[in-house]
């Protein structure tokens, strides 16, 4: 019987004329030119390539760009190959998952990628509502993280605020935060004051993201600041963001981030827990056109003043005119 595998290793070894022998031989033999092709040529040079490098290294590059691509299953096998090569599971997270993470943050607000794109990148990165069935990378790699000691960038709290059911913009800055390090706390939705204060002082997070999508919801975003300062937690950040949300709304309430999009929204956090680490006060909260509303009207209100007593002068003289006469 023909020994497919001498054929296999004499290409390999870069003995051309030895495998065409070889070739001859096994066709000689009855051994079919389809098998021959697939079995000792084509089968264990695609296995090759796939394999990891020369001394068990694997490109992190390919990961962040199965990342990049949404693409689950890629990203899930590159993750398992990279810590099977011996590769540290700090590593693998920085250039591989945040990697790729980070570059499709680039691409949203660039404008190059789209929500379906986005969400579908932060699946492949982390789909841990499916992790039994279809886990993405970071739950494999998770259990590498915790025995490795690494730790996350930080806590972030995050729910849309009560009396507000929507949680798609939520879940995106969700998941870009997850896959720039931090560690989220999800509160989901309708979430009221009183939940995220307790959530706060259970956690120690330091940083809130209050999320809404209705113009008669946002006044709870003022609601908790109002509460998280009610129960001595002034220490914690606050960042908006909505589709009806606008920065001027977040210096009005006084909160202390606001974030256009999500790719904004890791920008936004990684700079208050940065503030918040170092013990610092809140940057002070910018003018706002609703908060010099009030001075506006005030200023208008002069005017009008002193209209009224140019109108009061001619009558006054008038009457001082007749007691005269009398």
């Amino acid at each position: 019987m023909a020994d497919l595998k001498a054929i296999t290793g004499a290409f390999t070894s870069g003995k051309t004329a030895q495998a065409a022998e070889l070739i001859e031989k096994a066709l000689a033999e009855g051994v079919p030119a389809a098998q021959i092709l697939r079995d000792a040529i084509v089968a264990p040079f695609k296995a090759k390539a796939s394999a990891p490098a020369a001394g068990g290294s694997v490109s992190l590059k390919s990961l962040a760009e199965a990342i990049i691509g949404g693409k689950r299953e890629v990203a899930v096998e590159l993750t398992k190959k990279a810590l099977e090569a011996g590769i540290s599971a700090e590593k693998i997270l920085n250039e591989g998952l945040i990697a790729g993470m980070n570059e499709v943050g680039r691409r949203f607000k660039a404008n190059e990628f789209y929500v379906p794109e986005v969400l579908i990148a932060a699946r492949a990165m982390s789909n841990a509502k499916e992790a039994a069935t279809r886990p993405g990378a970071m739950e494999i790699l998770q259990p590498a993280l915790s025995k490795a000691g690494v730790q996350s960038k930080g806590k972030v709290i995050i729910g849309t605020v009560k009396g507000d059911l929507h949680d798609i913009g939520k879940n995106l800055v969700a998941m870009m935060l997850k896959g720039a390090g931090f560690e989220v706390i999800d509160l989901e939705i309708d979430v009221p004051a009183e939940k995220f204060v307790e959530s706060a002082k259970k956690t120690g997070a330091k940083v809130i993201g209050l999320s809404a999508l209705l113009t008669t919801t946002m006044p709870q975003m003022k609601t908790v600041i109002e509460a998280l300062k009610a129960a001595g937690l002034k220490d914690v950040k606050v960042m908006i963001g909505g589709a009806p949300v606008t920065q001027s709304y977040a210096d009005e309430i006084g909160a202390n981030g606001y974030a256009p999009d999500a790719a904004s929204a890791v920008d936004v956090a990684t700079r208050l827990l940065s503030e918040a680490g170092k013990g610092g006060a809140a940057a002070p909260v910018k003018a706002a056109p609703a908060s010099k509303a009030p001075a506006k009207a005030s200023a208008a209100k002069a005017p009008a003043k002193k209209a009224v007593a140019a109108k009061k002068a001619p009558v006054a003289k008038k009457a001082a005119a007749k007691k005269g006469r009398k």
